[in-house]
Order: C-alpha cells, then sequence, then structure tokens
C-alpha cells in the first residue's frame, strides 16, 4: 500500500508536469523541474544571452519569473488549482549569462485557502542571487 505522503509527492509530481507542459513562459525560458512534493518546488534554469538585459546581466524580470514559477508550482502541489496574490523580490546579487540558477520554494504558512511561500534564487557556486515572497490564495477548482 501506498504511504499518503508517497502519494502526495504522486499528485505533486503529475500537477507539475502538467503545469510545465501547458506553461509557455516557463517552457520558453528553458526552466526544468528538479523536484517537487507538497508545498515544496525546485526549478532550474541556464542565463542566456537574450535573457540579459542593457547592463549585460541577467533581466530582473526573469529572475522573478523563475521564482514565480517555483512559487506556483509549490502552491498549486495538492492539486488545487491556485494564484499569487502578492509577490515581492529583493535582489542580492546579478546573475550572467551561463549561469545556472535554481529556485527552491518551501511552504512558510497554509491557512484555509491563502498561503505563503518563500522562494530562495540561487546560482551554480551556491550563492544568493534573489530572495522572493508570495502570498497564494487556492481556488475550487483542480489543476488536473
Amino acid at each position: 500500500m501506498e504511504s499518503a505522503q508517497t502519494s502526495a509527492a504522486g499528485v505533486a509530481r503529475k500537477v507539475s508536469e502538467y503545469m510545465l507542459r501547458h506553461d509557455r513562459a516557463s517552457g520558453h525560458l528553458g526552466i526544468t523541474i528538479e523536484s517537487v512534493d507538497e508545498g515544496h518546488a525546485v526549478l532550474a534554469m541556464t542565463v542566456r544571452n537574450d535573457m540579459l538585459n542593457g547592463l549585460d546581466i541577467l533581466h530582473g524580470g526573469v529572475t522573478f519569473t523563475l521564482a514565480d514559477s517555483a512559487f506556483a508550482f509549490a502552491c498549486n502541489s495538492r492539486n488545487r488549482k491556485t494564484v499569487a496574490l502578492n509577490c515581492t523580490v529583493s535582489f542580492v546579487a546579478a546573475a550572467r549569462e551561463g549561469d545556472v540558477l535554481t529556485a527552491t520554494a518551501r511552504e512558510v504558512s497554509l491557512s484555509g485557502r491563502t498561503g505563503i511561500y518563500d522562494v530562495s534564487v540561487r546560482n551554480q557556486k551556491d550563492e544568493l542571487i534573489a530572495e522572493f515572497r508570495g502570498t497564494s490564495y487556492g481556488t475550487s477548482s483542480p489543476v488536473i
């Protein structure tokens, strides 16, 4: 018999795979799923030349998108269609072409329909690039 934890992880994986297949923005950026579980997601992306701003560093909007995608995968992991109510980001360091960024999202609080999630974005040297916090709202509809 499958344990509740394994079952929850299986649901989270199925939901994340469905979401990534249908998420054209994340697909365009080359974002991949490293791991996912209930309330948790790790996504990765390699910084390309076409993602750089006029200062030859990663555009902040792309950093935000990576973090926002990790947030979305974590808060939808229970197969409940969940959207953002509010998100903030603090940029700590610049990312450059060729950097491999990893966004790790973790659930801080889930109460009723609202949740709080923190996302850390780090490069391949484990240097902090950005910190993101998102507040979510869960609907009554399933993702899949």
